[in-house]
């Protein structure tokens, strides 16, 4: 599915814009599920808003937590947070909540730096949070009668060539000298197979 991503502020988001991210909450979060619990927190004027729009009709969204803000009891170390994922029921199953986490996993690398990211996933939803990277940092747990389990996108470093090194930059220079000495028995070896073969 092709759409139109956009990260607002709450500042930035009009009142239209707000209407309809809380409407799409409340039909996912509260209806759909059948949990009566309070949606709108004061943790939205401190999010970042992501919202995926298809003919300018919102049909899936995300919050951004930034790191300072986002704390919890098995979470303690400041990083950022993703939550509120959701889908509309119509845009479901053509890969459009992949799209909306990979849009968020880049902004918070972009605009937080390399931190790892947390969310607290319906368990439900275990294996596709998983897909993309992340893991289990928690115990199953209830939140609003619903089971929950922390998980975090962990940073994971490339691996660089200089990683082969054998030990610091001597390790580096002993690395080449011996690839270098190599390739030159290699050498001398083909051009004596080539002088044995020509007599």
């Amino acid at each position: 599915m092709t759409c139109q991503f956009s990260i607002k502020t709450f500042d930035e988001l009009t009142s239209v814009d707000l209407y309809h991210i809380l409407k799409a909450r409340s039909q996912v979060f509260v209806v759909e599920q059948n949990c009566a619990y309070q949606d709108m927190d004061e943790v939205d004027f401190d999010c970042l808003h992501l919202v995926a729009h298809k003919d300018e009709a919102l049909v899936g969204y995300c919050r951004i937590i930034a790191p300072e803000s986002s704390t919890s009891a098995t979470n303690t170390l400041p990083m950022p947070r993703i939550g509120r994922v959701l889908v509309l029921p119509k845009y479901r199953g053509e890969g459009l909540a992949r799209q909306i986490m990979t849009h968020a996993i880049k902004h918070c690398r972009k605009k937080y730096g390399k931190k790892p990211i947390a969310i607290s996933a319906q368990t439900y939803l275990l294996n596709f949070y998983e897909s993309l990277g992340f893991v289990r940092a928690s115990e199953f747990y209830l939140t609003d009668g619903l089971e929950h389990v922390d998980m975090i996108l962990p940073i994971i470093k490339k691996s660089k060539a200089k990683n082969l090194k054998l030990g610091g930059s001597e390790g580096s220079g002993f690395a080449t000298k011996l690839l270098s000495f190599l390739l030159l028995i290699l050498s001398l070896m083909f051009i004596a197979g080539l002088i044995y073969l020509m007599t």
